[in-house]
Order: C-alpha cells, then sequence, then structure tokens
C-alpha cells in the first residue's frame, strides 16, 4: 500500500542521533517500518530509510540525487551558498552524481585497488608495530585514541598523499571542528578555508618538486585545477583518518565489553578479517548519512517519495535488519562475511574501502596479539562517546593490560 505522508509535520519525528548503550543505534530506528515520515532540521518533510533492502535501492538508484543543495539534510541545514552555487565546493564528488562523479573518482580508483592495498601491507603492519610500542611506552593506563587508534590511519593517509606528518595538529583540529553536529556556517567556512590554505601550500611545493606521492600525481593530471585538487585532497585526508581511527576504538571498545567474542578473536587469529566485516556491520560508525535528493515520484518500499524530497538512508538501522542477516543485534566475530553497507553502496561506495579494511584487520590483530590482557581501565559509562560528531566512536579510551 502506498503511504501518504502525514499532513501535521510537527508531529514527525526528527533523526534520532543518541545511540543506546553506547554501540546500539537509537531503538527508534530499529522497530518502526522501513520507509517512515521524517522532520529535517531544516523544516522540510522526508523520509527515514531504515530497511536493508530500500537502503540499497536508494543508494543504487540514479533518480536519487546525492547533491546537497536540492533538499534538506539529517544533522544541520544546508548552508546557503551550497543551495547558491548548486554545489558543495569544486571536487568534493561525494555530492556530485553521474558523470562528474565519475570523472573524480575514475581518476583515484588505481590507487586504491586491493593489490595496491597488497602493496602496502608491509608498512601498515610497521605503522601498527610502531604505535604499540608508543602505548606500552605510554604507561598504564593509556588512551588508546591518542596512541595507537588516530595515529595508524593518519600516518597511512599522509604517506599516500604526501601530507607532512608532523602537520598533522592542522588537518586533524579542522576534521574535528567540521565533523560537530553543532559546528556552524561560520566554523564550516574557517575550517574549510584553513584546509584549503594548508593543502594549497603543499600543492605549490611539489608542483616545484614532485614526489611518489598522491597529491603530485594529481597536480600532473593537466585538466585538474588546483582547486580541484584541494577538494578531492581535503576529502581524502579527512575522511582517511576519521572514519578508520573511530571504527579501530569504537572496535576495541565492543570487544573489551564482549569477553566471549574477544576470546574467541585472540584464540583463533584466522578470524581477523571476518571480525572486520561484522564489526564494520555491526557498528556503522556514520550515524546519519547518506541523505539523498528525489529527482522525480520514486516508490521505495511500498512509499512514493516525491521529486525533491529528502531521504535519509540510515546505515546503522540497515545494517540491523534480519533481511542482512540472522539474529543481527548480536555481535558474532564468527559470522559469515555479509553483504553490509558500512561502506555505502552505489556509485558512492567508500572508494577507501580495501585500505580500511588493511588497516583494521593489521591494527586489531596487532593489538590484540601483543597485549593478551588488554582491558578498560575506567567502567564502561566513563568513556566519552562522540554523540556530538557526525562520525560516531570515543573521543578518548582509556585502557590497561
Amino acid at each position: 500500500m502506498n503511504a501518504p505522508m502525514p499532513t501535521a509535520h510537527d508531529d514527525l519525528p526528527s533523526y534520532p542521533g543518541e545511540r543506546d548503550d553506547y554501540v546500539n543505534p537509537a531503538r527508534a530506528l530499529l522497530i518502526g517500518p522501513p520507509v517512515s515520515p521524517l522532520r529535517f532540521v531544516g523544516g522540510s518533510t522526508g523520509w527515514l530509510v531504515t530497511g536493508y533492502r530500500e537502503a540499497r535501492e536508494v543508494l543504487l538508484d540514479p533518480r536519487f540525487s546525492a547533491e546537497r543543495w536540492r533538499g534538506d539534510d539529517t544533522v544541520r541545514p544546508v548552508p546557503e551558498w551550497v543551495r547558491e552555487n548548486k554545489s558543495s565546493g569544486t571536487g568534493s564528488f561525494l555530492f556530485m552524481d553521474a558523470p562528474e562523479h565519475g570523472r573524480y573518482r575514475g581518476l583515484l580508483m588505481r590507487y586504491f585497488t586491493v593489490r595496491r592495498m597488497r602493496e602496502l601491507e608491509g608498512r601498515i603492519e610497521a605503522i601498527v608495530t610502531e604505535r604499540l610500542d608508543a602505548l606500552e611506552a605510554a604507561g598504564k593506563p593509556a588512551d588508546l585514541v591518542r596512541h595507537f587508534a588516530l595515529p595508524i590511519p593518519s600516518l597511512v593517509i599522509c604517506g599516500m598523499l604526501g601530507v607532512p606528518y608532523e602537520e598533522r595538529a592542522t588537518f586533524q583540529s579542522v576534521a574535528a571542528r567540521l565533523l560537530r553536529h553543532d559546528r556552524s556556517n561560520e566554523d564550516f567556512l574557517a575550517g574549510r578555508a584553513t584546509l584549503a590554505a594548508f593543502i594549497g601550500a603543499l600543492i605549490t611545493a611539489k608542483r616545484k618538486e614532485p614526489q611518489d606521492d598522491l597529491i603530485s600525481k594529481l597536480t600532473a593530471v593537466a585538466e585538474l585545477t588546483d582547486a580541484e585538487i584541494i577538494g578531492i585532497a581535503a576529502l581524502l585526508l579527512v575522511a582517511g583518518h576519521e572514519t578508520t581511527t573511530n571504527m579501530l576504538s569504537l572496535g576495541t571498545f565492543a570487544l573489551l565489553r564482549d569477553p566471549e567474542q574477544l576470546r574467541r578473536l585472540r584464540a583463533d587469529d584466522s578470524l581477523v578479517p571476518g571480525a572486520v566485516e561484522e564489526l564494520l556491520r555491526y557498528l556503522s560508525i556514520v550515524n546519519a548519512f547518506p541523505v539523498r535528493i528525489a529527482l522525480e515520484d520514486v516508490v521505495v518500499g511500498g512509499v512514493t517519495v516525491k521529486a525533491g524530497e529528502s531521504v535519509a538512508v540510515s546505515i546503522p538501522a540497515a545494517n540491523r535488519d534480519a533481511a542482512l542477516v540472522e539474529d543481527p543485534g548480536t555481535l558474532d566475530v564468527g559470522r559469515p562475511r555479509s553483504s553490509h553497507l558500512a561502506f555505502g553502496y552505489g556509485i558512492h561506495q567508500c572508494l577507501g574501502q580495501h585500505l580500511a579494511r588493511t588497516e583494521l584487520a593489521a591494527a586489531y590483530r596487532g593489538l590484540l596479539g601483543r597485549f593478551p590482557g588488554l582491558r578498560l581501565a575506567v567502567a564502561p559509562e566513563e568513556v566519552p562517546m562522540r554523540s556530538d560528531m557526525v562520525i560516531y566512536g570515543a573521543h578518548e579510551l582509556p585502557v590497561t593490560w
């Protein structure tokens, strides 16, 4: 049956961003129909998709646009400059449709293949070992985020892009500001300007003395402007460390709260790759994205989404749908690999997914091997969670061993 949009907009729920019990999605996301009405932060009405099959439909269907200027958002109002320019910024291909999206992605795909990640395995494992040494040297208790989870992906993406790691404070602080739920439009523009100046200086230096890194290689692409390279590099730099950092810290938190799953993983090293997939499914750290805007009337899950309406796809809820796996609310490190949506789906599926998998497997394997007695140094409720951020995780994770 075709469900209508309720007429009383004030009665519509907004997106429930708070998680239940640290790692579980808000219960409201798990008990409703697969497609339901939602009030967006800009005041418009649209739809929330929580069903796994319905989420795949929306993310795959070209009748749904990723261009933010066309609709509304769940986290904060879309900035006016985005609507006026009909763009989220030059090179920001995350918010582009085909064919523009394909042009940028096509330039980058060769640097993120499975084969390329295998070539990087040795370097990633060396970084993990260095950070394990640093964690141990920090003494007990230590903050796993600061000494281990944050540096690993930062070092890796800096190496790939050609960003000096000693200047990490610049992009890490900007990323933290940009990803806050309550950041203002002024904060965003200031952060974007800081990042653009930082990357712009790198581009100038690499045009003079090219090296074997991604920014240098992009400067050799004749059809790319500096503004486009800045947009691409900024996206890769922020996404390349924020997502994996929080997946690593939150995954460790989840395992430390589940002694049986932790025991299984420590007892059988061969479970690590599958456990990475299960943790990605179970935790789904990106809270409220992606949002798509209907370009025409589209029926999804028996609901007609009208042209121009925004649709929020809840990845955490879709990955907890029984249509995906049996007993989806249970963490099972031995579960067969599922077709989860933690990296998205369709043309916008995460470009760096193979890199993230490689980093996570090396980090979990190294951490559990080095510290067989690893445990939380505080009660679970004392761990400061990132409920204030678009990318969920822990601000700090005090551990001992």
